[in-house]
C-alpha cells in the first residue's frame, strides 16, 4: 500500500470518529500529502485541483485536463477526473457530484486553507471546519518522512555552502541569491539520481531550487525579510541568508537562516549576534519529548531579555510538509511536544534603522533531545 494511502484510510478513520460524511481538500499540500499528487498552476490561474475523500470508499482526484496525466502517473488514486475551461461549470460540476451522493451530509474542510471559488461553491452544504484532524496526523513524522527532511537537510547546507563561497567585497546580493540556487540544486539532484527510480516519484520530483529568496545585508537585515537587490556589499556590512521558503526537496519544506559579516563586523553587531544563537540554544536545550512549547519559547526570551533586546517574533515553527505546521513555539501553545515533532528554532533581534541578527536550525525532537537536519557552524564569522 503507497504511503498517500495509508493516509488517507486513516484519515478516514478519523473522520468516522468525527461523524464526517466528506473531507474536501483543496490545499496543494493535503493533496501532496494524501494524494501523492503536486501541480504547479493552482486557483490564481484558475486552475482548481481538489481532493474528495469519502467516509467510505475510494477518493477522487478533481484536476484540470491539461494536469490529468501528469496526476494519474503521480497519484495512487484510480479516480481520476478531468475538468475542462468553460465546459459544464468546469470543475464546479464535479465537486458537487461528488458530494452530491447519498448520505453525503456534513462536510469537513480545512476552512483557512480552501479557496474563496471552493467555499462559494459548496455553501449549501453543511461545511465545517475540520484542520485540526489533518495538522494532528501531521504533527509526528514518520521514520520515513524525517529521512526525507535529513535529506532536504543535505540540500539546505549546499544551498548556505554555495551562497557563502560568493559573499565578497563588492559582490551584488543578487549573485549570492544566484549561487544559492546553483549550490542546492545541485545536491538536491545527487540525491534523486543516487536514488534512481526506487521511489517512483523521484522523476517527478524537480531539483532545481525555487521562490524568492530572503537575503539582505547593511542595514536592511533589521527589515528581516527583504529580498536580494543589486546592492553591493561593503565593508563591515552583516549578511543575512534565510532558507525559509526555498529549503524545499521532495515536498518537504525546512527552515533555515545564517548571517555572516563581510570584512569586519562593529562590537555592537557582535554583541547582538551572540546573544541572538545563545537565545536559539537556550530555547534548544529545552527542546525534548515532555517539554512545553511555550515553556521553550519562554526560556529565549529570558536571554533577549537578559540582554536588553526584545524579542521580535516567535522562537520556533511546527515544519513538514507546509512552511506552517502545528504546534508553534509561541506565547500561548501548550501543546506537549513529542518525539518525531519537527520544528523550524529561530533566533533573532532586530535593532530599529541600523541592523538585525538572525539563526535558525530544523530539528527533529528526540525522546531525550533533537536532532538537527540543518547541522551547520552558528558562531560568528567575518568572511
Amino acid at each position: 500500500m503507497r504511503v498517500g494511502e495509508q493516509r488517507t484510510r486513516e484519515l478516514q478513520r478519523r473522520m468516522k470518529d468525527e461523524g464526517l460524511d466528506a473531507f474536501v481538500l483543496n490545499d496543494a499540500d493535503s493533496i501532496f500529502y494524501f494524494g501523492e499528487v503536486w501541480d504547479y498552476l493552482g486557483m490564481e490561474f484558475g486552475r482548481a485541483t481538489m481532493m474528495v475523500v469519502p467516509r467510505d470508499g475510494e477518493p477522487i482526484l478533481i484536476t484540470p485536463l491539461m494536469e490529468s496525466e501528469m496526476a494519474g502517473r503521480m497519484t495512487w488514486l484510480s479516480k481520476v477526473t478531468p475538468w475542462m475551461d468553460g465546459v459544464d461549470d468546469e470543475w464546479r460540476k464535479p465537486l458537487l457530484a461528488a458530494l452530491g451522493q447519498k448520505g453525503i451530509d456534513r462536510v469537513g474542510v480545512e476552512w483557512d486553507k480552501t479557496h474563496p471559488a471552493v467555499h462559494r461553491c459548496i455553501a449549501s452544504l453543511e461545511v465545517e471546519d475540520h484542520w485540526r484532524i489533518i495538522s494532528k496526523m501531521r504533527m509526528v513524522k514518520t521514520p520515513e518522512e524525517i529521512q526525507t527532511m535529513r535529506e532536504a537537510g543535505q540540500v539546505a547546507v549546499a544551498m548556505l555552502k554555495g551562497g557563502r563561497e560568493a559573499i565578497r567585497l563588492g559582490a551584488p546580493e543578487y549573485e549570492v541569491a544566484l549561487a544559492v540556487i546553483a549550490g542546492g540544486t545541485r545536491k538536491a539532484a545527487e540525491i534523486l539520481e543516487s536514488q534512481g527510480t526506487s521511489d517512483r516519484q523521484n522523476i517527478y520530483h524537480s531539483p532545481t531550487i525555487y521562490n524568492l529568496q530572503i537575503l539582505n545585508s547593511g542595514e536592511h537585515t533589521c527589515l528581516v525579510h527583504r529580498r536580494s537587490t543589486v546592492r553591493k556589499l561593503a565593508k563591515g556590512d552583516p549578511i543575512y541568508l534565510c532558507f525559509c521558503g526555498v529549503a524545499n526537496f521532495k515536498g518537504v519544506k525546512l527552515g533555515f537562516d545564517r548571517q555572516y559579516y563581510v570584512g569586519d563586523v562593529s562590537k555592537d553587531e557582535a554583541r547582538a549576534y551572540e546573544t541572538t544563537v545563545k537565545a536559539q540554544q537556550t530555547a534548544l536545550e529545552q527542546i525534548k519529548a515532555g517539554a512545553i512549547a511555550e515553556d521553550v519559547n519562554a526560556a529565549a526570551v529570558e536571554v533577549y531579555e537578559a540582554g536588553g533586546y526584545s524579542p521580535s517574533y516567535r522562537t520556533g515553527r511546527g515544519i513538514g510538509f507546509s512552511f506552517l505546521e502545528e504546534p508553534q513555539l509561541k506565547v500561548g501553545d501548550r501543546t506537549r511536544l513529542e518525539a518525531g515533532m519537527a520544528f523550524a528554532v529561530d533566533g533573532g533581534i532586530t535593532v530599529k534603522s541600523k541592523y538585525g541578527a538572525r539563526i535558525g536550525d530544523s530539528i527533529v525532537v528526540t525522546k531525550e533531545g533533537f536532532e538537527y537536519l540543518t547541522d551547520y557552524p552558528r558562531g560568528l564569522t567575518v568572511l
